[in-house]
């Protein structure tokens, strides 16, 4: 579904990405690991074409993200921020529905809020949540609404920006349980960024790690404890001891 080759990015003297090559299987889970400053979110900028690379190709399903029509290419993605990113000002159906109420995937209003109450009830919250405002909502709350918003129009891709920060233990777990279903669920294919182990774990078909710009390991989740590679093994099990130096 998704294939990056040879991308590059630098701002200033800072080359974040040097070359990073990276193939997501359609209705597969990848997440992205790595130290913070690493690129992770540059990436997904990249992909999402709110930064330009400075060379390589990102396809998405064979063909070149740079040729495409942008409001169609968007149409296909869906996003949770990592901080939620609600708007204040609007009422919880009217941020899940936001996308549906405007652009090229706008709906009446009265079907918008029906979807948006069907998607509020898909991550565990009740109709009545639907007219409240994000200020009157928990961390965790405010998390689900940010869920239901990103599969609000049913896109084949979703992107989860570390999505458990700021969750307590059990509120994470949760969470990274309803992603899993929802993707599964829905057949979409899902890229993550974290670097909660335990979300790794939960959600992830394939892992990759990003170093130094590049990808220094990718596989199957279930061969990353015995991957043998001396970064992701320091990375996944926290040690201060290793090929990656920590920043002091």
């Amino acid at each position: 579904m998704i294939e990056l080759v040879d991308l590059h990015k630098a701002f200033g003297a800072n080359r974040v990405l040097r070359g990073v090559n990276l193939h997501v299987p359609k209705g597969k889970s990848m997440v992205i690991i790595g130290g913070s400053g690493t690129g992770k979110s540059v990436l997904l900028k990249c992909i999402l074409g709110l930064v330009k690379p400075d060379a390589g190709q990102i396809l998405i399903q064979g063909k070149d993200t740079a040729k495409a029509d942008r409001d169609a290419f968007l149409a296909r993605f869906g996003m949770l921020f990592q901080g939620g990113a609600l708007f204040d000002s609007l009422s919880v159906w009217q941020n899940v529905a936001f996308r549906l109420l405007r652009g090229t995937q706008k709906r009446p209003r009265a079907e918008a809020r029906e979807i948006a109450i069907e998607k509020l009830r898909r991550v565990g919250l009740k109709p009545e949540v639907a007219d409240l405002y994000p200020a009157e909502l928990s961390g965790g709350m405010q998390k689900r609404v940010g869920l239901a918003r990103a599969i609000a129009a049913d896109p084949e891709i979703i992107f989860f920006d570390e999505p458990t920060t700021g969750l307590d233990p059990i509120m994470a777990g949760v969470i990274n349980e309803l992603i899993r279903e929802i993707v599964v669920e829905m057949g979409a294919t899902a890229m993550t960024i974290t670097h909660d182990m335990s979300s790794v774990r939960a959600i992830a078909d394939d892992v990759a790690m990003l170093h130094d710009g590049v990808i220094q390991w990718t596989g199957p989740v279930g061969r990353m404890d015995a991957s043998g590679d001396p970064y992701l093994d320091q990375f996944i099990h926290g040690r201060a001891e290793g090929p990656i130096e920590a920043v002091r």
